[in-house]
């Protein structure tokens, strides 16, 4: 008997039995707790499964079969040219705006089709984290320094992680790459840059099916003043007339100042005039016209019969004529036609059926993880304005600009620790901020409103820059799936090292603000 095995089988079972027995189920945060992990769980599966993750899945999957292993050998394996390897992998954020959870199965397919180690990772973690609409909502909320330091740092940290990345892991790289030397370039199906357009209609899908609205706003009071701002504070979820909105002006000679409008006052907001609010507002419709020349490359390059594609695409564009516009109507006939599309592919020999069966891998792989680590983190730490099992005050008071309101409520304050703990409160700070923001799920955008609340309780701005440069990265779902593609070494060592980087990130921001 293998009794290293079974002693860990012990352990498990004796931790499961004390969480167990001292469960708190009759505590009202504990109640509290439990409905906010279904409510995340909810609100994840309305906002993101649908629209984000199955795209991505597809995407993932189409890397795996119509992507020649060579060609990813030749410019993301490990002996690819470093510049452009790293170059692409920094930057590949900005094109696919997606979140923590998203970017898995696209990293999983790049990983598995033979990326090297460091630009995979640089991809991983680049791909939330350099998100150009982000950082713009970042610099007008929270200011531009703290802007231009997320996006020096987010791009300078996914080079640096994975130049480390590879040389912690350089021996087994190095087999990698010998194992597939001289790899024959595989005859391929079609042109290069038709698989270029095939995947790029599919981006275009994924990017504007999740375009997020604009946070300028133009509004007009009741007592005749119009301006144009963006919301810091929504007064959603208030009650009456006291209910209250924090806006930020962006035009005229008083721009970047804060005020307070009552909601009772605003007669009208409207989305401002400009190139974001216009691509928001034909969302649907530039979505619809990706949708339309996918079923056109279905038909001409990947020789679906065009009757399969026409009978998967009526009930979609009927739904969609049909269907009110907005919250989770618009899910319906997104849902028909991956459902349509789902069918055609799955029932079809060759490539396309690969297709799917890969798609089909991925899924399974990373969903149930994703929920889980979802359920968790809802349970921990809540949402938005919501608390978990651990109360957010807790939070701000370890991430305070200064050490006095934690030395109050721990009533150290006075006392002999206080001379140890100012000195290393900056340290502190940045790291317990790197931990928060490296296991709370963000979905993008989420992180900015957070931070402003954060920053009005009085948090500073190294500890702010800490977690933006974490949080959108990294969280509890994503670690749990990489887990499952890296193993557990690889996964640590990545998770660390986001940590560190983002605590001394935090620290010298901190000192030169």
């Amino acid at each position: 008997m293998n009794w290293k095995a079974e002693w860990k089988k012990l352990a498990a079972i004796a931790v499961v039995f004390a969480a167990l027995f001292w469960l708190p189920v009759g505590g009202e945060r504990f109640r509290s707790a439990v409905l906010e992990s279904l409510h995340l769980a909810k609100w994840y599966a309305r906002e993101h499964v649908l629209l984000c993750l199955v795209p991505a899945f597809f995407i993932a999957g189409a890397i795996g079969v119509f992507v020649s292993q060579a060609a990813v050998m030749k410019y993301l394996g490990p002996r690819a040219n470093k510049v452009l390897a790293y170059g692409v992998a920094s930057v590949s954020g900005s094109v696919l705006a997606v979140c923590s959870c998203t970017v898995l199965p696209l990293f999983a397919g790049i990983w598995r089709m033979g990326a090297g180690l460091g630009p995979a990772v640089a991809f991983l973690y680049s791909g939330p984290a350099i998100n150009i609409l982000a950082i713009i909502l970042t610099a007008r909320i929270l200011g531009l320094e703290i802007g231009i330091a997320r996006a020096v740092g987010a791009i300078v940290f996914s080079i640096v992680i994975g130049l480390l990345m590879h040389l912690f892991f350089r021996k087994e790289e190095l087999e990698k790459a010998n194992s597939r030397a001289g790899m024959p370039e595989p005859e391929v199906a079609r042109p290069l840059w038709q698989n270029a357009l095939f995947f790029a209609v599919m981006i275009g899908v994924l990017v504007f099916a999740n375009l997020g609205a604009p946070n300028d706003w133009h509004f007009r009071l009741d007592n005749g003043r119009e301006f144009e701002a963006a919301i810091v504070k929504d007064a959603d979820g208030a009650d009456g007339d006291s209910a209250e909105y924090t806006l930020k002006l962006l035009r005229g000679p008083d721009k970047g100042k804060e005020l307070q409008v009552s909601a009772s006052a605003i007669v009208e907001k409207t989305p401002a005039s400009g190139l974001w609010t216009a691509l928001w507002q034909w969302k649907w419709n530039i979505a619809a016209m990706f949708a339309v020349a996918f079923g056109v490359i279905l038909v001409l390059w990947f020789r679906i019969a065009w009757w399969k594609v026409v009978i998967a695409g009526v009930p979609p564009a009927i739904l969609a004529f049909a269907m009110p516009t907005g919250g989770v109507f618009v899910l319906i006939p997104f849902s028909a036609a991956i459902v349509g599309l789902s069918i055609i592919t799955s029932t079809e020999e060759g490539e396309a059926g690969d297709w799917f069966a890969a798609t089909w891998g991925f899924t399974k792989q990373i969903l149930p993880l994703l929920f889980l680590g979802v359920l968790v983190a809802g349970f921990l730490l809540g949402r938005p304005d919501h608390e978990g099992i651990i109360p957010g005050r807790y939070v701000q008071m370890l991430v305070g600009d200064k050490p006095d309101t934690f030395l109050e409520m721990t009533g150290l304050l006075g006392g002999p620790a206080e001379s140890l703990i100012r000195p290393f409160w900056s340290l502190w700070t940045n790291f317990f901020a790197s931990i928060f923001g490296a296991f709370m799920y963000f979905a993008t955008l989420t992180e900015v409103p957070i931070l402003k609340g954060l920053l009005g309780a009085g948090m500073g701005k190294g500890p702010a820059l800490a977690l933006l440069l974490a949080g959108p990265a990294l969280s509890l779902p994503n670690m749990l799936v990489i887990r499952s593609v890296l193993g557990t070494r690889k996964t640590v060592v990545f998770v660390t090292l986001v940590v560190v980087m983002a605590t001394i990130s935090g620290l010298i921001f901190g000192s030169i603000v």
